[in-house]
């Protein structure tokens, strides 16, 4: 059993505070957040719980081994290496930090002294996300296009644009179910609130193959939608997340390619298209809850000592493309080119 502590009780700390009283290889010994009233909410309820305004605390204790951060991104970097440096393991909340060069320098700390850096990239534990994956190296084919709409009305935070809230989802989600990455990025985006982030963007992400991928994250939305379209040589699927019971279906439908014989004055390798309507299908998918799978994967590779699916280099992926995209953003949408680290060979 490891030893835990969380710092960060705001909105999604009180998640990560109650499944990781449920880990059965898991002790939570500490929470620790800024504003005392919040910590008296868990007097009653986790009355085992030691809390705190001092996060000295949680690295003093020696019984702790590792520590979940879910504060504003502006100080997941300094929280995170200090639990480093302290000798304790690192789960942080999406993204991991605020920029590439942040990350890794995490990365290289926790190599260096042998502890785990895991980025709570929630979707790819959940079951829709990892049958995708399935279906995309099974059954698709070819994959043609990734088209993602993830959209509402709110909240606006004041300290992350729409890409750094929203898009982060998206984009550990094609970093998980892809066989690809890419290789440049392009966004467009507009700020509808003077002093504020962006409040909605666009973003292309090109590849090296055929593939195409879009992202489109809005605040400003009447309705919420999270929708994703993936589109392959043999089959479609929808991923809708907020269907109760049928959040992927498969569909059997697509075009074929015949070849023409060309007539005179024409050119050769005209195609004729045809078009394929089959069944669709919605298979049933594991209802787990996706962050209680994944702390539990946490905490047994702070156990082992081993790489979590969404390990730091993930994280790191994720925020290249999201500091690219505000470079082409600020470009008026002009293509940048990603680090070469980031691009699967």
């Amino acid at each position: 059993m490891i030893g835990v502590g969380v710092v960060g009780y705001g909105y999604w700390g009180p998640n990560l505070v109650r499944n990781l009283a449920d880990l059965p290889n898991a002790d939570l010994r500490w929470v620790c957040d800024l504003q005392t009233e919040r910590l008296a909410r868990l007097r009653s309820r986790y009355p085992a719980v030691q809390i705190t305004e001092d996060f000295a605390n949680l690295l003093a204790d020696p019984k702790v081994d590792a520590i979940a951060i879910a504060t504003p991104v502006s100080t997941h970097f300094a929280l995170a290496m200090r639990a480093l440096r302290a000798g304790k393991s690192v789960f942080v909340e999406k993204p991991i930090t605020a920029t590439a060069e942040q990350a890794e320098r995490l990365i290289e700390e926790a190599d260096r002294r042998g502890l785990v850096v895991a980025v709570d990239h929630t979707f790819i534990h959940t079951g829709a996300v990892k049958k995708l994956r399935e279906l995309i190296n099974k059954d698709l084919g070819e994959v043609y296009y990734y088209d993602s709409v993830r959209v509402n009305l709110g909240l606006f935070q004041h300290d992350v644009s729409v890409m750094w809230d929203l898009a982060v989802h998206d984009l550990a989600i094609m970093d998980y179910v892809l066989g690809a990455r890419p290789r440049a990025v392009s966004a467009t985006g507009m700020s509808h609130v003077a002093g504020s982030p962006e409040n909605m963007a666009y973003l292309n992400l090109h590849f090296d193959c055929k593939l195409m991928a879009h992202v489109h994250v809005n605040w400003l939305a009447p309705v919420k939608i999270r929708r994703t379209l993936i589109g392959g040589s043999n089959k479609m699927v929808v991923y809708d997340d907020l269907e109760p019971s049928e959040k992927i279906k498969v569909y059997d439908r697509g075009i074929t390619l015949d070849p023409m014989a060309p007539k005179a004055g024409e050119r050769k390798n005209q195609m004729r298209i045809g078009y394929r309507a089959g069944d669709m299908f919605a298979p049933q998918l594991d209802i787990t809850e996706a962050l209680g799978s994944e702390l539990a994967e946490f905490a047994s590779c702070v156990e082992k000592n081993t790489k979590p699916t969404a390990d730091g280099e993930a994280g790191l992926r994720v925020v290249r493309i999201l500091e690219a995209a505000g470079q082409s953003l600020a470009k008026g949408g002009a293509p940048v080119e990603l680090a070469r680290e980031s691009v699967l060979a």
